[in-house]
Formats: C-alpha cells, structure tokens, sequence
C-alpha cells in the first residue's frame, strides 16, 4: 500500500464531519448554516465549539475550504476557551475535521501533523468502554444530527450513550431530553408527550436552570397538560428579552405559548417588542414575520389592512435577509398576497417566478404542493391543481409535501365526482416509494 493510500486509509478511519456521512443538498446546507449564524456566538453557549466545527463542514461543503478552515480554527479556540484548556477529548473531532480539510488543500504534513494529535489525545483520553466512541463523539455526532435534522431517535441515542458514559454533563442531559421530546413529537404513534419523558424534563430544568430554550419547551408541555402557567410565561419572555438575540433563546417556544394560550394577538405583541429592542436582528424580523402570517392564515377574525401590510413588510425583508435559503419565505408571502384581493397578481407573479426557477426536487416538491393548494383555493382551478399535486407526488422524496399532496389526490379519487378520477386513480396505483 502506497504512502497516499495509507494516509487515506487513516483519514477514513477518524471519527469527525467528513467520515459521518452527511452528503446532503446544497439547499439544506445554505439552510443549516443560516440557522447556525442565527444560534449567535455570544460567550457561555458551551456548543460554540460544535458549532463551528459544523460551520466549518458546510462551508467546505459549500466549496469555501479557506471559510471551512477560518471556522475550525475558531472551533479550536472555542473549545479552549469554554474547557479553559489547550487539549482534551473534545478535540478528536476538531482535529480530525482539521486532518481531512489539509489533505484536500494537498498539504499532506501538515494532515499529517493533525493525525497524530488525534492519535495522540485517543491514547490519552480512551474511551470508558471499548465497544463504545468517547462519550465526547457521541454528543457531537448527535449534535451534528439534530443540526441536520437527521435521525432523531438516533440523535436520542447517541446523547443517552454519552451520558451513561459522562452523567455529570448538564448541557448533555438537556439535549438529550429535547430530542426525545422531537422525537415524541414527530412519531405517527405519538399521543402526547409520555410521562417519564416529561419528568426527564422537569428534572433538566432543574440541573440546568439558566437554560432559557429549555424552559421554553418545558412551560409548553405543562401547559398542554392543564397547567396553568401564564404568569411564568410573562416572566420567562421578560428574561428572554433582556438576553442576547439567539435561536437558542427560547423565544420560538414562548411566542407559540403566547398564540395558544393567552391570545390571538398576544404572540405578535412579544415579537415585537423584541424587535423594538433588537430592531436589526433578521432572527426576529423572521419569527414576527411567521407570527403575523399566522395570524392572518389561521385566526377566524380577518385580518386588519395594516396588518396584511406589516406582514407583507416583514416577509419582504426576511426574503432580502436570508437570501440563500428564501424559497419558503417567499412562498409564504405569496400566500399572504393570494387573501389580498388587490394583490393576486403579486402573489401568481411570485409562483410563476419560483416555477421557472432551478431548484432542488426537494424544493420543487414543496413548491409543486403549495401551488396545488393556490390553485384550488385562489383559483378554482381544480385541473391544474390536481395536476400540481401529481407533479409533487411523483417526485422520489419522501416529505410533508409529498404525503399531503398524496391525501389530496386520494381524498378525490375516494369521493369520485371529479372527471379526473380515473386518472388519479391510475396514477396512485402505479407511484413508487422513494
């Protein structure tokens, strides 16, 4: 075996970003990065080392190595700074990151160099348990995943091995905690939160009382077993608002309280109050945006002139702010221009330009979906619109959008008035699975 096939038999070997398997698309990778950037870099978030270290992935994934290798470096300082140490086993990852990224610059010393601090630091710092990673892999992996929106029972698996590992990590417990709680909320079989799930919970808020994100979600699963805890909710959203802007803040949680619970309005009034204080911030320029589409969406009292023109407003920046990961956005604003008699040509405007658009299938999935409904609904078109729902359907990826636009197409073939019945019925006999 030559000296090259060695070093990369070396590489593959690691345990880091580059050796995960995490081949996914350009879209969701613009996507992943803008949710980084909105986490914030402000000192005491102990991910910050994590996060830059997936910064760093997405950017060499993205094609930037100089940016990807900006971002690891900032992760090994991160990581200094927050375990007040140059060397630990939290540095396997980093270093190994470090390792591939040198290699694919063609500077094999210096890949090299890093190898060695990885052997190095896996001597020094060996896992508690032979058959297992170091407990410090396992919860970056499964931060890694969760970041991704990978597998999240896996994710719950991965935190809970590190934790039987290392049980004195606080910011381990509550992660963990939270991804059995999206899991529980994604599961088909899912009835509510299970009771031993939310004890975990009530006990990571204990252990880890400044964890805003966390009591968010936790006031949100008692609420939704009857408490009542409107009073904590206006205290914690007084803590969130005096605390650096994140996505970690806990302020997504809270404004979903203040829609359920308190009223209609309620959650916009906290949006934008935030944004008074922080009125730059696109985070929150982006979760007051969702709040009065909301509103305007889904409240049974219509919605005011003024606030279709705030909603429109808002989305209009966010789509400026976040223009690498807009597709959404901009189908929400043409949503909201649909209801506005005056502004349907905006809104077909709006869809005739994301039709003609290059997008990823995932993207045209979704798109296909939305402008099914548009055209049902705005349109009365119900020829196209079936046809919409078929061009989704068809598409090998499995998604909300696909799953919804199969509902629909079954829904008609099952009722059995529409002239198109035999086609659908034609269609879905003969729809593979991705």
């Amino acid at each position: 075996m030559s000296a090259a096939q060695t070093l990369v038999s070396r590489l593959e070997a690691l345990q880091c970003h580059f050796t995960w398997d995490l081949d996914f698309s350009r879209s969701l990778l613009l996507r992943c990065r803008d949710n980084l950037i909105d986490i914030g870099s402000e000192n005491g978030n102990k991910w910050l080392g994590h996060i830059y270290n997936l910064r760093g992935f997405i950017q060499y994934k993205l094609g930037s190595n100089e940016d990807a290798q900006s971002f690891f470096n900032k992760a090994t300082e991160a990581f200094s700074q927050i375990k007040n140490t140059d060397e630990g086993p939290w540095l396997v990852v980093n270093y190994g990151n470090l390792a591939w990224l040198h290699h694919h610059l063609g500077d094999q010393v210096e890949s090299e160099a890093y190898l060695s601090k990885v052997n190095a630091l896996n001597k020094k710092y060996p896992s508690p348990s032979q058959e297992e990673l170091h407990p410090e892999i396992y919860a970056e992996k499964a931060y890694t995943l969760m970041t991704f929106n990978g597998d999240i029972n896996l994710v719950a698996v991965y935190f809970q091995r590190a934790i039987e590992m290392q049980p004195d990590r606080v910011e381990w417990n509550s992660w963990h905690v939270l991804a059995l709680l999206y899991a529980s909320n994604y599961s088909s079989r899912s009835t509510g939160l299970e009771d031993d799930i939310f004890q975990k919970m009530r006990i990571a808020q204990e252990q880890d009382p400044e964890n805003l994100y966390l009591a968010a979600h936790y006031l949100c699963q008692r609420a939704q077993r009857g408490e009542n805890v409107k009073d904590e909710a206006r205290e914690l959203a007084t803590k969130v608002l005096r605390s650096p802007v994140s996505s970690y803040s806990g302020l997504k949680s809270l404004l979903w309280f203040y829609k359920t619970y308190i009223s209609d309005d309620e959650d916009i009034d906290l949006a934008e109050e935030a944004l008074k204080n922080h009125p730059d911030e696109r985070y929150l320029k982006r979760r007051a945006a969702l709040c009065y589409e909301k509103r305007i969406l889904f409240s049974k009292s219509p919605p005011t002139k003024s606030m279709i023109a705030r909603a429109v407003s808002l989305h209009q920046e966010v789509i400026a702010l976040y223009p690498d990961s807009s597709l959404m956005r901009k189908i929400h604003l043409a949503t909201i221009y649909a209801l506005s008699h005056d502004e349907q040509a905006k809104a077909e405007r709006i869809y005739q330009e994301l039709l003609k658009s290059d997008l990823e299938l995932a993207g045209q999935q979704v798109l296909f979906n939305s402008y099914a409904k548009y055209l049902h609904f705005q349109k009365q078109n119900e020829k196209m619109s079936i046809q919409y729902h078929m061009k989704a359907a068809k598409i090998q990826h499995q998604s909300f959008s696909r799953k919804d636009s199969i509902k629909v197409l079954q829904k008609i073939r099952d009722k059995g008035r529409d002239r198109m019945c035999g086609e659908i019925r034609n269609f879905l006999a003969n729809l593979q699975e991705p």
